[in-house]
């Protein structure tokens, strides 16, 4: 079953990044959206009810919560570089959230388009950090560890390749 909760792996993080990995990352946020909108360009009313296991979010659900929290990782990013004193994300309740009418019934075009904006600026934000805005950091509490924001942003990419990899399986695409 851990293959299909995780399937590319649960997110580790690393202590430092190269460059050649940093840049992977940046690139990974740049082109999610276009990823997700590859992948959902033909669906139709049924694959979006799929799961990826029992008990799962369907594929509507996944692609309205991966809008909903990388929205949020964009607004911690920008919080942490303009506020002092954030040094302790909120949580939200995420299972809570996709169970909202808007994650179960929305045209999932409207999560696309948020994905869409929100990475575009998420990665002109990134993209302009200084080093040392690069290393601002923030506790998780659910992780337990605090985390910088070029771990942030691994994450972050981690984090829409995982769900990819979720709707990929729902839809019934083998995993490498």
């Amino acid at each position: 079953m851990d293959h299909l909760k995780f399937p590319i792996g649960p997110f580790v993080r690393q202590e430092t990044y190269t460059d050649e990995e940093f840049s992977r990352i940046l690139y990974t946020i740049e082109t999610a959206p276009a990823a997700y909108g590859l992948v959902t360009e033909n669906l139709t009313e049924e694959d979006l009810q799929k799961t990826y296991r029992p008990g799962s979010w369907t594929v509507r659900q996944l692609i309205h919560h991966v809008g909903d929290i990388q929205m949020i990782h964009y607004t911690r990013m920008k919080q942490v570089v303009t506020d002092p004193e954030f040094k302790t994300i909120t949580l939200v309740k995420i299972d809570e959230w996709a169970a909202t009418p808007d994650s179960v019934h929305a045209p999932i075009k409207d999560a696309l388009l948020q994905l869409e904006g929100v990475h575009r600026r998420y990665a002109h934000l990134a993209k302009s950090l200084t080093p040392e805005q690069l290393e601002l950091s923030y506790y998780h509490p659910m992780r337990g560890f605090s985390i910088n924001q070029r771990q942030a942003l691994a994450m972050s990419a981690w984090h829409v390749l995982h769900h990819l990899a979720h709707i990929k399986l729902a839809l019934g695409e083998q995993m490498i």
